[in-house]
C-alpha cells in the first residue's frame, strides 16, 4: 500500500460511500426522472476511481476483484435481452411496458421494463469505464 496519510483514505472512503448512493438514486429514478443506467454508471466508476487513487491498485483489485470484460459482457447481454422480450410478445425491439402492482408491504408499486434496461448500460458503463481507466493506469510504458 501506498504511504499516504490516514485522513486521505477516510475522506476518500466517506466520499465514495455518497457518490454510491447518489449513483444509485439516479440508477433508480432514471426510467421517470432525469438520470438512469448512464450516469448512474459514470457515477459509480467515479467513486471507484476515487479509491484507486487514494488506495494503490492492488489493494483495491484484492478488495473489488472484478473482471470488467465480463462486466461489460453481462451489461450488453441484458440490455438486449430487455429488447428482444417485447419482440417475442409481438412489439417493436426495445417497448417499453409499465405496470403498477399492489405488493403487501409496500403499497401500490411501479414497474417498468426500462429498468433492466438500465441495468445494462449501467454495467456496460462501469466496466467500460473502469476497463479503460485501469488499462492506460496499469501501462508501464
Amino acid at each position: 500500500m501506498k504511504n499516504t496519510p490516514v485522513q486521505l483514505h477516510v475522506i476518500t472512503r466517506i466520499v465514495a460511500f455518497i457518490i454510491l448512493a447518489f449513483s444509485v438514486f439516479l440508477f433508480f429514478a432514471g426510467h421517470n426522472n432525469p438520470g438512469g443506467g448512464f450516469i448512474g454508471g459514470l457515477m459509480t466508476a467515479a467513486a471507484l476511481v476515487l479509491l484507486y487513487l487514494s488506495f494503490d491498485l492492488k489493494t483495491i483489485k484484492r478488495v473489488i476483484p472484478f473482471n470488467y470484460s465480463k462486466i461489460i459482457g453481462a451489461g450488453l447481454l441484458i440490455a438486449i435481452l430487455t429488447g428482444i422480450v417485447g419482440m417475442l410478445f409481438g412489439f417493436p425491439f426495445l417497448t417499453q411496458f409499465d405496470e403498477y402492482y399492489h405488493i403487501p408491504l409496500l403499497g401500490e408499486t411501479h414497474a417498468a421494463s426500462a429498468l433492466p434496461f438500465d441495468l445494462g448500460i449501467y454495467l456496460v458503463v462501469v466496466g467500460f469505464t473502469l476497463l479503460v481507466i485501469l488499462t492506460v493506469a496499469e501501462d508501464d510504458s
